[in-house]
């Protein structure tokens, strides 16, 4: 590139103190910024100097304001937030961003531990898909927090009063590998395949209030095969791994609404782990209902992974593979 094509912008901080917040441990989020961009961003007092293309040099301006009106606001800055600024568009930014929900706020989830904010625009639409349907599908590849959202929505209703119990299921397959002969009480065996739940829980609710809420059965996990015969009503109900149940599994749980309740299904169309021949529930159910109002669809892609950056590389590769790439 040409030397001359190159310049410096300058932008100044008025508190030195969130400053330090904003470049991060050892200048860490300056380091992350600086990758993305391909910039370079030198301290200097109060001050950021950005070397680098003017195009470049506006994105990393963009970015490093709205992370620093993030810390005027109190709220704390990690890779997360940083990740989250450059994939939602620049215009979100905007007092046009303060996307209207049922408070009039902006889009996020407030936990006890933790509030959530979606970082793409497939999540931005999903959060308020989980608000505005009683029925609601996430449906793409791992790591696009497709259950991760979903169980923030539903600690975010429990505590807030609009249900009175959260109930998590998962169909008990297992992926290609033979866990019945573990020793252990059913519900020891059953425990591993229930553990993303327990972790998504346990992101969003203190450890001793989660363990009191299970104790009181205000928060269930539960095989899929546990709902027969049970009626939810005033629930928040979440069926992940939904690819892995078969069409009589998702006819059962779909017809378990009740009143005042939501139901969220979750599943990856490409990790089916059903024996051959037998067809996924969910890939009927998304058949059978997409044209059903107020049933929500709502799908990611490898763009969406807000895992580490090989995940959503690993995922492409295999979806071109599939494709005859």
């Amino acid at each position: 590139m040409n030397a001359g094509t190159l310049t410096e912008a300058i932008l100044e901080f008025p508190d030195n103190r969130l400053l330090i917040d904003l470049c991060g441990e050892f200048d860490r989020n300056l380091t992350d910024i600086e990758t993305r961009t391909g910039v370079q961003i030198l301290r200097r007092g109060n001050q950021l100097a950005i070397h680098g293309p003017e195009e470049s040099q506006a994105a990393a301006r963009d970015v490093l304001m709205a992370l620093y009106q993030r810390l005027e606001q109190g709220r704390s800055v990690g890779r997360g937030d940083i990740d989250r600024e450059f994939r939602l568009a620049p215009e979100d930014e905007t007092p046009d961003r303060q996307l209207e929900m049922f408070d009039g706020g902006k889009v996020e989830i407030k936990t006890r531990r933790k509030l959530i904010e979606p970082r793409t625009e497939a999540q931005k639409a999903y959060v308020r898909s989980l608000y505005q349907n009683e029925m609601c599908f996430g449906i793409g590849p791992a790591g696009t927090g497709k259950t991760y959202l979903a169980v923030a929505v539903g600690v975010n209703m429990l505590i807030t009063g609009a249900v009175d119990k959260i109930i998590l299921c998962r169909p008990a397959v297992e992926a290609g590998e033979r866990l019945g002969f573990l020793p252990g009480t059913q519900e020891e065996k059953v425990d591993p395949y229930m553990q993303p739940l327990y972790d998504a829980l346990n992101d969003f609710l203190p450890g001793k209030q989660l363990a009191k809420m299970r104790e009181e059965k205000t928060v269930e996990i539960a095989p899929l095969a546990f709902m027969r015969g049970r009626t939810l009503s005033n629930a928040f109900v979440v069926l992940d791994e939904a690819q892995n149940a078969t069409t009589m599994q998702m006819k059962m749980f779909l017809t378990r609404l009740g009143e005042g309740s939501r139901m969220v299904i979750t599943g990856d169309r490409t990790q089916v782990d059903l024996p051959r021949g037998v067809p996924s529930g969910l890939q009927d159910a998304e058949r059978l209902l997409k044209d059903i109002d107020k049933i929500g669809f709502n799908y990611f892609t490898a763009k969406d992974v807000v895992r580490h950056p090989l995940v959503a590389a690993i995922i492409e590769a295999y979806e071109r593979d599939a494709e005859g790439g």
